[in-house]
Order: structure tokens, then sequence, then C-alpha cells
């Protein structure tokens, strides 16, 4: 006969799994209800607690989260783990000295942890009074070659001597990081292209003059474009309105089309079959994951949605899009600079980054020209910088809102984040990134090699940004 213990550690496992059964049912709210009902009983299982707090982060419910974590850190206070994922929920509420604090103490007790290494150095700008270019250094002389830790600590220790303003090693380090990262994948860029083409030709003008019903819901607010391009700022500044709500980057869309679209063999296969859905249906499991909140507008900055616009056109017919664009070269650096660990794969290498851009573009192109007028606003993130009031103005007037002051400081803005901006954020506007790839023009010049010969003018923004907005 089990133990009480035993008994009772099997029920907060099914409860667990009663918290997944909701949310794949589209009960978020249930989801969410179960698991704060859970951590209560979850006094010292500092892993259980781990695991709610994994959860509510994944939920949106970074503050919750953050208590969970917090709690198994007291519990196991020498547990690098535990100190790892709690300084993830620091970074989420903007608690970045903390978080920093808390990363040295992970790489005090553990040195080999490659992720905080790289974490902790985006937390904030190195100065040549503090930095820790000596310690990432030593630690990569210390590690074989071979290992994977080499690479987030080469992104590391670029991102530190690029804050120093050592640009040629900055570039030398971060090549040996995507280097060594595009080394230990499997990834053709061939197949994203094809994709992005299968999409644009599906998704024809046929397909929009042919009438259906979606699923009447104004909440959705969709902030689209390629990682790195601006649209983190874009979030803020309309999270920072009192009836919009952000959810940040979830992946709702992506699994609200493969429950509707069914089972398919391949990626073509799922393209064609997603232009025959019911496309109320997938408005509303889509619409299922949204929270209970008094929200008029509910934000969803998952960038890769470019890829899915069709679909919000004809599934959630009152869904504001919002499309980002920034110069090609400085786009195309950043997300080159940025470890994304798991996501965007094409970014590790330059030509598979040429490629991928220039097929991005065209389903852009695409987009523009089939949705109905009005859908979609695009903003240049040289304008945003540059003429931030006017072009905040223009976003506020597209989600359909009244404009308030908020908006022009979206740095106060109290809602979590966890994207690659985190930090970045949690400050005002600024324009030093405008154009920064041109401190490595001869390391990018296989890249602009490629944009050119394409026809694709890198040597001015994508609007001007000196113009009146």
């Amino acid at each position: 006969m089990p133990s009480a213990d035993a008994a009772a550690a099997r029920q907060r496992t099914d409860a667990l799994q009663h918290a997944e059964r909701l949310l794949r049912q589209g009960d978020a709210a249930g989801c969410i209800d179960t698991l704060l009902a859970l951590a209560a009983e979850a006094r010292d299982e500092a892993r259980l607690l781990q695991d709610i707090a994994s959860r509510l982060a994944a939920l949106g419910r970074h503050e919750d989260a953050e208590r969970c974590s917090g709690r198994a850190r007291a519990l196991r206070p020498d547990d690098p783990e535990h100190l790892y994922n709690h300084a993830t929920a620091l970074i989420a509420l903007g608690r970045l000295a903390e978080a920093e604090a808390t990363l040295d103490a992970v790489i005090a007790k553990s040195p080999d942890d490659g992720d905080a290494w790289y974490n902790r150095v985006t937390l904030r700008r190195q100065t040549p009074e503090r930095n820790h270019v000596a310690a990432v250094r030593a630690q990569c002389a210390a590690t074989p070659d071979a290992s994977p830790m080499q690479v987030p600590l080469r992104y590391a220790l670029a991102k530190e001597l690029e804050d120093l303003g050592e640009h040629a090693a900055s570039f030398a380090a971060l090549k040996q990081g995507a280097d060594a990262r595009k080394r230990g994948l499997r990834y053709r860029v061939e197949d994203d292209v094809d994709t992005m083409r299968l999409i644009a030709d599906a998704f024809d003008a046929g397909f929009f003059a042919r009438p259906r019903a979606g699923h009447d819901d104004a909440r959705p607010l969709f902030i689209v474009g390629l990682p790195r391009s601006g649209t983190t700022l874009v979030d803020r500044i309309l999270g920072s309105h009192s009836d919009v709500a952000s959810r940040g980057e979830t992946s709702d869309l992506a699994m609200a089309l493969m429950h509707c679209a069914g089972p398919a063999r391949n990626k073509a296969e799922l393209v064609r079959n997603s232009t025959a859905l019911d496309f109320r249906e997938l408005g509303q499991r889509y619409c299922g994951h949204l929270p209970d909140a008094p929200a008029l507008r509910q934000i969803d900055k998952t960038p890769i949605n470019f890829l899915y616009l069709g679909l919000i056109a004809a599934a959630l017919p009152q869904a504001r899009i919002v499309h980002l664009r920034r110069n090609p070269m400085d786009a195309c650096y950043a997300m080159y600079k940025t470890l994304f660990r798991m996501a965007y794969p094409f970014s590790y290498d330059l030509g598979d980054l040429a490629r991928y851009w220039l097929a991005y573009d065209a389903l852009m192109a695409h987009w523009r020209g089939v949705l109905p007028p009005g859908r979609m606003l695009e903003i240049d993130y040289e304008d945003l910088v540059v003429h931030q009031e006017a072009v905040s103005r223009r976003l506020v007037a597209h989600a359909g809102l009244d404009w308030e002051d908020a908006c022009l400081r979206f740095e106060r803005n109290p809602q979590a984040s966890l994207t690659a901006s985190a930090a970045q954020v949690r400050q005002p506007m600024y324009r030093s990134s405008v154009g920064l790839w041109r401190r490595y023009e001869r390391e990018l010049a296989p890249l602009a090699a490629q944009l050119r010969a394409a026809g694709i003018d890198i040597d001015a923004d994508r609007r001007a940004a000196t113009e009146p907005a």
C-alpha cells in the first residue's frame, strides 16, 4: 500500500497533467487556476515549484512564476539550476540588477553553464570599468574547442567586446560562435524558402476573393516581422496603453492551425490543407487562449506569424496587424549576433540570412498585394526611433484606440518581457542601432553582395528616417 507521501505526490502529478489537458482544450484560465492551487500546496517541493513556474511563465503569468521559482530557490539556495531559473523570472519582470547578481552566483557555482555567461552579458551595456572580458576569455581557454559551451561563451565575448568598441575582435568571436552553432544544426534554408513560396502560391488573390466566415473578435493584435526588427519595442509602446495587454510571443496560432488542419505528411501538404480550413473554428480556437481580461486589444508579438497572415485575415477578420521593417543589413546583423537557442536556425550563417531575408521580403510583398486595404500597418524601425510620437500615434490609431501619453513612456511599462530585447525595452528610445552594421562592412561584405545582387538597396533605409513622419 503506497505511503501518504507517495499518494500525495501522485495527486500533484495528476494535477499537473490535468492543467496541461485544460490548456490543450483551450481553457487557459482553468489551467492557471489549477497551477496556482497546486503552487499553494507545494510547500517544500522545490522541483514541483519549478515545474509550476515554467508552465506559468509559458502562460504569461510571470509574477506568479517568479514567486514560485523564488520559493524553489529559497528551498535550495545552492542549486545552480534553481538559481538560473529564478534569474530568468527576474529578467522577465525587468529586475535586471537582481538577475545579474543571481547569474553571477550561478557562474560561481557552475562555471560550465554557458547560458548563464551569455544571458548575464545581455542585461546591460558593458563598460571599461565594469565588464567580464578577462573572465570570459579565461573560460573560453579552459573549455575544449569541441564543447557546445564554446557557442554561448563566444557570443558572450562578442557582446562584451562590441560594447567596449572593439569591433574587429567582437566579430571574430561572434563568427567563431556562429560557425560552431551552424555545425551543430541540421538545417537547410532552402526548405524555408520553398515553404514561403508555397504559402504565396496557396494564399493568392483567388483565395482572398472567395467568401468565408471567420470568428468576429476584435481583441487580437498581431505584431510581425523578422526578429530583432523592433517588434518588442512596438509591443511595449502599444502595451503601455490602458486598453491593451500583451501576451508576448506564443505558439497559439501555430498550434490552432495544426489542430484544425489535421495530420500532414510534409509542409507542402500542410500549406495546401490550410487553405480549406473551417476558418471560424480556427479563429475561435485561437481566441480561446486569450485571457479573461478587460483589455480591448490582446497583442501577440510572435515575429514568425508573418507566415500566417493569410490565415489571420480569413480566421480573424477584425484582427489588427502591424508589420515591422528594418534596414536589411541592420536586421540581418542583429539576428546574426543574437543566440536564439532553438529558434531561427537561419541566423547563424550570412548566406542563409541573405536567402531567408529575400524570401521573407518577397512574401511580405505578396501579402501587401492581396490583403484587404487597411488590414496591415507597416512601420519602419528607423522612422519609429526618429519620429517616436508621430509613429506611436499611428500605431495607437491603427489599434482603434484613443491616444494616451503613457505610450511615449514605454520604458516604464511594467509588463513582463522575455524576448532577446528584454533589457533594451526597459530604456528610453535610442538610435544607436541604426546603421550599426556599417562598423562591420568588411566582415559583412558577403551578405551585402548577396542582397545587392538581388536588387536590394542596402544603402538607403526602408524609409528615409530624416523625412517628416
